[in-house]
């Protein structure tokens, strides 16, 4: 079985296979293709890990651009433009970029323009997931600002003809140090493009040194998030612009058995759209729509028999993927350890398939204008959407456009195009602009879902508290974060690819969030198995500096082992590493009623960027992880979504958030930033389950948990 490393497991569980598929008739196609039919084809993930190169059109497969330009401008007015393929999805993204180019400019983000996620003008990228853009596209940031402070310096030292090493970069000027002369950047470019190669060894400013790195810069927009002016996907808005609605399917994997839609055509100012298994509608009046679906008639065939949420598990063990693609990590002897085991520890661990819920369901406005493509939607991918467009619809890559307005999160949900297609659909038929928002239904029903999983764990130790065996296997839910971070000589860590009944794909921390759960919850047993203390046990079978520190700089702040506890009181802790990111998560609990007390979280991703933007990606992780560690799970039967309402899905509220929540965060300078998007969110559940297990003696090993106060 092959191992896969960190860029491989990202690229597994991202993926999520397109919600259309067409196969339209030979003598058709010609007719069909007229019409707007859509060719939807699966991504070839594998091909599009690579960056691609320059601004504008490019193709996947291509290195990042070193063209100056591609990444930066400066304006006759002096302001700075700033070229990325990231996506701003609510993790504050634009700030921090913007910070790192400040930052080797010597000037105020303030200065800073962000253009983001722009197909047409901004240099390819692979996507906005795994926590990459702080250690992939801040240092590339870092390098197109200090190549273009160079230059600056080099244009005044010519302009002056004075002695380069007297010249400072500060405040949009560049000043000579002798006499006190200053030019502006806007006059030394003269609003021309920066023709300057990015070299490798740019001299980009160390963490040790930063004046705007480490600083609580202002979130760029701010007031206009609150205030409500901002604008998202869903406000998008363009002349002429129609409204647009799908017609779905009873149940998932089923088929148009037959549609009729002339009542629907006959209808003033609808526009119906049927082509396989798509059907559409569209209108000027999007109070018209409801009545134009109800017109269609369309009969569907379901598959029969479909497996339940209440077998899931079950049904993932006894049902390997055909071409069992997995990933497997082997140390030492493992069969002869787990034997020879002083202390021997052995559980099953589950996973509950669990929505996203953003903020902001998909949204897109799709507009056909001389035979080119431009649409705007919330996505993390949009080089990824524009391919599934151009594959849609057979146009080449300069005439496809996608743009990314700030989307109202996605938590790992909105790598691919389903809404973008759709609009797109719609828009070429009516020959109109064709806005397609889903409902909070419709996104909790046709979206992925993070994976349904079984782990299990069988480990040895020695009485002394060393661990000695580890055998770990994960099914379905992911390979991410499968290896412990832990001392063990003999380890065998598996991740098993199956046959999975709903959609599925990347979900904020990918698989790491299961099987951090089921290393933690085990990492308690085996420790009381022996008899040790937990946070002792744990620091034994560590000697990764990093991670031991964030382990003792939690429990100093919680306070861990001091003090009794009192009747129902209960403590938990957890802790890993993920995506360049060390986390310990303390917890303290009552069980009757059950209520979270406190939550401490010690993270280390590296130089700290923006210390209050941090903490809260630190404290929102925590809160959004209560949900799936205490109660979100998808209800399924039959091809059927039982739950797909907020009504009826469980959601943190606030009145399960703990009574204190702090965070520390430790700043090392001396390695590379990582992201800090994803790995704070998986230590709240395994801490929980443990401080539970303190409390009352009864280990759940479950998520979600299902302990609430109510």
């Amino acid at each position: 079985m092959p191992e896969l490393n960190g860029i491989e497991f990202e690229r597994y569980e991202m993926h999520s296979g397109p919600l259309y598929r067409f196969a339209p008739d030979r003598r058709d196609f010609f007719k069909l293709f007229g019409g707007g039919i859509i060719l939807l084809l699966a991504l070839d993930t594998e091909s599009e890990a690579q960056e691609g190169s320059g601004r504008g059109p490019r193709m996947r497969g291509e290195a990042l651009p070193q063209d100056l330009g591609a990444w930066l401008h400066i304006g006759d007015d002096g302001v700075v433009t700033v070229y990325t393929g990231k996506a701003e999805v609510g993790q504050n993204v634009r700030t921090s970029l913007a910070q790192a180019v400040a930052e080797e400019l010597r000037t105020s983000p303030n200065t800073i323009r962000m253009v983001m996620a722009d197909t047409d003008l901004t240099p390819y990228d692979m996507g906005t997931f795994g926590s990459r853009s702080t250690p992939a596209m801040a240092p590339q940031l870092h390098k197109a600002g200090a190549a273009a402070r160079e230059m600056l310096l080099d244009l005044a030292a010519e302009k002056w003809k004075a002695d380069r090493a007297a010249l400072v970069c500060e405040n949009g000027h560049i000043k000579n140090a002798a006499n006190g002369q200053t030019v502006s950047f806007a006059e030394l470019t003269k609003g021309q493009k920066l023709a300057r190669t990015i070299k490798a060894d740019a001299p980009a400013t160390p963490a040790s040194q930063w004046k705007i790195g480490d600083t609580n810069v202002e979130k760029v927009d701010a007031r206009n998030m609150v205030t409500g002016k901002h604008r998202y996907s869903y406000d998008l808005a363009r002349p002429g612009m129609l409204y647009g609605k799908m017609i779905r399917p009873t149940a998932f994997h089923a088929t148009l058995a037959s549609v009729d839609t002339k009542a629907a055509e006959q209808m003033p100012g609808i526009t119906v759209v049927h082509d396989g298994d798509f059907i559409g509608v569209a209108s000027a009046d999007p109070q018209k729509l409801p009545a134009a679906m109800d017109a269609v008639n369309a009969k569907w065939k379901a598959e029969p028999e479909q497996p339940n949420s209440r077998e899931i598990f079950a049904y993932l063990k006894a049902h390997p993927a055909e071409a069992n693609r997995g990933a497997a990590a082997e140390s030492g002897g493992i069969d002869d350890a787990l034997r020879t085991a002083e202390v021997k520890a052995e559980a099953t661990y589950t996973i509950a398939y669990i929505a996203h819920v953003p903020l902001e369901p998909r949204a897109a406005v799709a507009e056909w204008n001389e035979g080119k493509l431009t649409v705007w939607t919330g996505t993390q991918c949009p080089f990824r959407v524009r391919q599934e467009l151009m594959d849609a619809f057979k146009i080449p890559v300069e005439r496809v456009r996608v743009i990314v307005p700030d989307t109202g999160s996605a938590y790992g949900g909105k790598h691919n195009g389903d809404a973008a297609l759709e609009a797109a659909r719609l828009s070429k038929a009516a020959g109109k602009p064709v806005k397609i928002a889903w409902t909070r239904e419709e996104e909790m029903t046709w979206a992925y879902f993070r994976p349904s999983g079984v782990i299990e764990v069988r480990s040895g130790a020695r009485k002394d508290g060393t661990i000695t065996a580890w055998d770990f296997h994960n099914y379905n839910s992911g390979p991410s974060g499968v290896k412990s971070s832990y001392n063990i000589r003999n380890e065998r860590a598996e991740f098993h690819a199956t046959q999975y009944p709903l959609r599925q794909g990347s979900y904020r921390g990918l698989a790491a969030t299961a099987n951090h759960f089921a290393r933690e919850s085990h990492m308690d047993e085996l420790a009381h198995a022996a008899g040790m203390e937990p946070l002792t046990f744990r620091l034994k079978n560590i000697s990764d500096p990093r991670l031991r520190r964030v382990f003792e700089s939690a429990a100093e702040r919680f306070g861990w082992g001091k003090g009794t506890a009192r009747p129902g009181q209960g403590f938990g802790i957890s802790g890993g590493f993920e995506k360049g990111g060390y986390f310990a998560c303390c917890v303290e609990i009552t069980s009757q009623p059950f209520k979270i007390e406190r939550v401490v979280e010690s993270f280390d991703c590296g130089p700290v960027v923006n210390p209050e933007h941090l903490k809260n990606q630190v404290e929102g992780s925590i809160i959004q992880g209560l949900g799936g560690a205490l109660f979100e799970e998808i209800a399924f039967e039959n091809g059927r979504i039982l739950n797909p309402r907020l009504s009826k899905y469980r959601l943190p509220r606030f009145s399960d958030a703990p009574v204190h929540i702090e965070s520390v965060l430790i700043d090392p300078k001396d390695v590379p930033s990582a992201g800090a998007g994803e790995t704070p969110i998986l230590g709240i559940a395994p801490a929980i389950a443990n401080a539970f297990f303190n409390a009352t003696g009864k280990r759940i090993r479950s998520m979600p948990l299902r302990i609430t106060a109510a």
